[in-house]
């Protein structure tokens, strides 16, 4: 294969914490100096930053009259209520649209509105607001249609439902063109005139605060909204938004409403993927077991299933809908497998190293080929497109990155090539004829050699804290929780570990995995490398230092701290 697999990953390391500012958190905070560490590492050595980073309140949330639209979205949704119009809730088919979708629907009724509920087929319709929504509108009276997690660039549709004697509210999150479609109103926080603080909500986050901003003008109770926190908690983890600022504090009082949800949908999806039994669930149940099976029913069948899932209050219906999205995301697995040994084939026939890397086959299915080139990237660490052909007609694409590379303005520098495209940074989707193809192959990795330099080829290990083995307690595990949740933009915390020894034999357990001790200064840790069996034979001999995460491991009713592995090396002093 003429692109490398990565065999080295490079470690960074932050400046030292200020050792005054660890002392003066440990002192007023009362918590374990590791924990200290991280937090002045993070950005909160001020005692009072670290208590509001460490229990975040649904009250610090900014106020939604603070984005730029929203005073006309909440006049013009407002009068619909009023006068008795039906409006179309307008989402995407993956769990972001599907859940702004669904707070649209249920928040929209508390306050007294006719609502209906709509979503594209992936294959059928494409993405974003057209002709396919605007035909759903007119086919339930409705005079208003309210975007969630879309319509940004649909400037051609809004002209048309306008035509047509429809109103728009357009509340989204996508990277806006240079110019907004001339929609009733346009609610997104990367609108350049837009002064909302934080920039980083997702689709479903937004449908929320314009519901909030609704519900304080007519009366309603915060509280009422407050029930929704879950799916925005959803939305954001899986659509891979920074958790940061208010993400954080959505997600972290979101995991709170899911683990004790109302939602009969939600309630049968967590006791088909066996999550119901938890007394908590975390950003990454929700990131691996509940939002795959959400995506699945977009990705494979009809989106709007996953938006009924979300809205039926029938136990009964939703256990039936929530056994068919397993079905789903089976049949999503095996032909992720079989995409994705397909583009590794392609990737054998490139004949010089790209950049960034264009993969094309006829015959894959559009729906899954945004994950295959997730798995591509951590193969190789390039910027990836899967483009799905379709014999003549236009073909879909779909594109992730690398730390570095910003997708979206990528997609931009190479539009002469595409029909549409639109994302964000981390990630982006594309429609393009199969003759453009050659040529946008080599416009991307023009792109991609221009802004990429050799070190961001190499994936990197960003050790947060260094650690004494004696250090990692059951109390640090239980205290890190409160630094949570973790995801993008708030990794979950790589602690390093220098110059420890083997203690006892490697052995490789279970599919694959790599189990050994560390030992130091009397002190002893297992660890568990995931995935990480074939590095047995190469293990160095001699001091090691370990990055790795530290979890509670129960096992035969006892539970201790694990060190989970993230990469390890020889000792550097």
């Amino acid at each position: 294969m003429p692109i490398p697999l990565p065999v080295e990953r490079r470690w960074t390391f932050p400046e030292l914490p200020d050792s005054l500012a660890v002392a003066r958190l440990r002192r007023e905070l009362r918590l374990p100096e590791a924990l200290c560490r991280l937090l002045v590492a993070r950005g909160h050595g001020d005692p009072e930053s670290a208590k509001v980073f460490l229990r975040p309140h649904v009250g610090h949330l900014h106020q939604p009259a603070l984005f730029a639209g929203m005073g006309d979205a909440v006049a013009r949704i407002r009068r619909a209520i009023n006068h008795g119009e039906t409006i179309l809730a307008h989402g995407d088919y993956d769990v972001d649209g599907i859940c702004a979708t669904a707070i649209f629907v249920r928040a929209l009724t508390m306050l007294g509105a006719r609502v209906a509920p709509f979503v594209p087929h992936r294959l059928q319709d494409g993405y974003d607001l057209g002709d396919a929504g605007i035909r759903a509108a007119q086919e339930v009276g409705a005079t208003l249609i309210v975007t969630g997690d879309c319509g940004i660039v649909a400037h051609e549709a809004v002209d048309r439902a306008r035509a047509a004697g429809i109103d728009v509210v357009i509340t989204d999150h996508h990277t806006p063109g240079p110019d907004l479609p001339r929609a009733a109103a346009v609610v997104n926080p990367n609108r350049p005139d837009c002064p909302y603080p934080d920039k980083g909500l997702c689709g479903a986050a937004i449908a929320w605060k314009t519901c909030l901003a609704l519900a304080e003008e007519q009366g309603l109770p915060q509280e009422r909204l407050q029930a929704l926190l879950d799916l925005v908690a959803i939305a954001t983890v899986v659509d891979l938004a920074p958790l940061r600022g208010e993400n954080r504090t959505l997600v972290r009082w979101g995991l709170r409403v899911l683990a004790q949800t109302p939602n009969p949908g939600l309630r049968a999806l967590l006791q088909a993927t066996g999550l119901a039994q938890r007394s908590t669930i975390n950003a990454g149940d929700v990131g691996f077991v509940l939002g795959p099976r959400i995506n699945a029913v977009g990705r494979m069948g009809e989106a709007l299933n996953g938006v009924q899932l979300l809205l039926t209050s029938d136990p009964d219906e939703a256990e039936r809908i929530a056994l068919g999205l397993e079905a789903d995301n089976r049949e999503r697995k095996a032909v992720d497998s079989q995409t994705l040994r397909e583009a590794l084939l392609l990737l054998d026939k490139y004949e010089a190293e790209p950049w960034g890397v264009v993969l094309a086959r006829e015959g894959w299915h559009p729906g899954v080929i945004g994950i295959v080139a997730s798995r591509v990237v951590e193969r190789i660490h390039r910027p990836t497109v899967m483009i799905a052909l379709d014999g003549t007609n236009e073909a879909k694409g779909s594109a992730r990155s690398v730390p570095g590379f910003h997708l979206f303005e990528a997609m931009r520098e190479c539009r002469e090539h595409l029909t549409r495209f639109g994302g964000h940074k981390h990630a982006a989707g594309c429609s393009i004829l199969p003759d453009q193809v050659g040529g946008f192959r080599a416009a991307f990795n023009a792109r991609a050699r221009a802004a990429l330099t050799d070190e961001l080829l190499v994936p990197e290990v960003r050790i947060d804290v260094e650690l004494g083995l004696d250090e990692a307690t059951q109390e640090l595990v239980r205290l890190l929780r409160h630094a949570g949740p973790f995801g993008m933009g708030n990794p979950t915390p790589t602690f390093v570990v220098r110059g420890v020894h083997l203690e006892g034999t490697p052995r490789v357990v279970g599919q694959g995995h790599l189990k050994l001790a560390l030992a130091s200064g009397g002190q002893a840790l297992d660890a568990i490398g995931f995935g990480m069996g074939d590095r047995i034979a190469s293990l160095p001999e001699g001091p090691l230092d370990v990055a790795f995460r530290v979890e509670e491991n129960t096992w035969n009713g006892r539970t201790t701290v694990q060190a989970k592995l993230v990469d390890l090396r020889p000792a550097t002093r």
